[in-house]
């Protein structure tokens, strides 16, 4: 009984032992100090290289080269709106910051005019955040629009965006939307006329929960980037590929998207920005902040936007230190690379108290110490 008691005692204590938080810890730290068992390295050293695999160096995009080879330089030849024209499409009731910091980040970044295309309750407020922007209170949501009114409406609404297509060089398409089937559906249009205007998009925020639903609208459109967040792209993978992300097998999975959906440029955001066009995929890994305040995608957007219409002019102009011909490629690289750099400016200064206006502040410094103004 006493040997049968102690044994019964042993086990108990072996067990409090492991199940114990010290030992949990301790076991933890072996494991990451590579302890294992031949199985459990095998197991483990697959997994490395899946990671490998996706974030290697050989993905990492030159994202400071390319920064320098986009930016323009100040020429004081050059007239009002060279450097520029970014329209932004979004902005309703509810939402009123996102289209203001994407507008916002395009000229704080170097462009000349940047425009908010947006509904009539949002246009005082996005107004009164800058006299910098040039607000247009044209769309127009369900419930001050009757039934018999849409068609007239919404025709109103696109012939008011077709008087400006032509002078942008890239819209951005999405921050603030909101998800009004009436405003959903006037923007369906919009796209349409910016494809068939050649105009450059950036899709992001409630434009890609259009587009998820409707990928004709973009399918085809090289001129066209996708800034999904983790669940947007979620909903994109199941849609497209009809399975769910694997992670292992993340820049594959990337380039299958975007070459599914026809050659679009997909930026897939995350703690390293991955970006493809369906031909090649690249990384951009450069440090930013762990401060996830909301508005930096509307940032990034943005900041896309320009970037992409500055290298496509350079592309035009035959500039011959560009290697890729795909504007939209060099422009999200561009734009991550910058984002992140500011974002990490601003947390180094502001910590857990950074806002998005912060990272803004801060766009204009990181560009001049990658470009300096000559």
């Amino acid at each position: 009984m006493l040997i049968k008691h102690g044994i019964n005692s042993g086990f108990g204590a072996i067990y409090m032992l492991a199940s114990s938080p010290v030992l949990r810890r301790q076991q933890f730290l072996i494991r990451c100090l590579g302890d294992y068992s031949d199985q459990n390295t095998n197991t483990h050293q697959k997994r490395m290289q899946g990671i490998k695999f996706t974030s290697g160096a050989s993905l990492e995009a030159d994202a400071e080269n390319v920064l320098r080879a986009i930016t323009p330089t100040l020429d004081p030849n050059r007239h009002k709106g060279q450097a520029g024209k970014i329209a932004v499409i979004g902005g309703c009731r509810e939402y009123t910051g996102a289209p203001y910091f994407a507008a916002i980040s395009a000229l704080k970044i170097g462009a000349d005019l940047s425009h908010v295309f947006c509904t009539k309750d949002a246009a005082a407020v996005i107004k009164s955040y800058s006299p910098e922007l040039i607000v247009h209170p044209v769309l127009e949501e369900s419930y001050g629009v009757r039934d018999d009114e849409k068609r007239i409406i919404s025709g109103k609404v696109l012939a008011e965006v077709a008087k400006w297509m032509e002078r942008f060089d890239c819209l951005v398409i999405g921050p603030g939307l909101g998800r009004d089937p009436f405003l959903l559906d006037c923007v369906s249009k919009i796209i349409k006329l910016a494809r068939q205007s050649n105009v450059p998009i950036v899709i992001d925020g409630d434009g890609l929960f259009l587009v998820t639903n409707s990928l004709d609208l973009i399918s085809g459109y090289p001129l066209a980037v996708l800034t999904p967040n983790v669940n947007e792209y979620k909903r994109l993978v199941q849609k497209v590929l009809s399975c769910e992300v694997n992670d292992e097998e993340a820049h594959e999975q990337l380039l299958s998207l975007a070459k599914r959906i026809g050659g679009v440029t997909m930026l897939r955001k995350g703690k390293s920005d991955f970006i493809s066009d369906g031909e090649t995929v690249k990384s951009v890994s450069i440090y930013g902040s762990p401060r996830r305040c909301g508005g930096q995608g509307d940032i990034l957007s943005g900041s896309v936007a320009v970037f992409l219409s500055w290298a496509r002019h350079a592309i035009r102009d035959g500039d011959s230190s560009i290697s890729s011909k795909n504007p939209a490629m060099l422009g999200s690289i561009a734009g991550s690379a910058l984002m992140r750099k500011a974002a990490s400016l601003a947390f180094d200064n502001k910590k857990r108290s950074t806002l998005t206006t912060d990272i803004i502040e801060y766009l204009g410094r990181s560009l001049e110490d990658i470009c300096p103004v000559r």
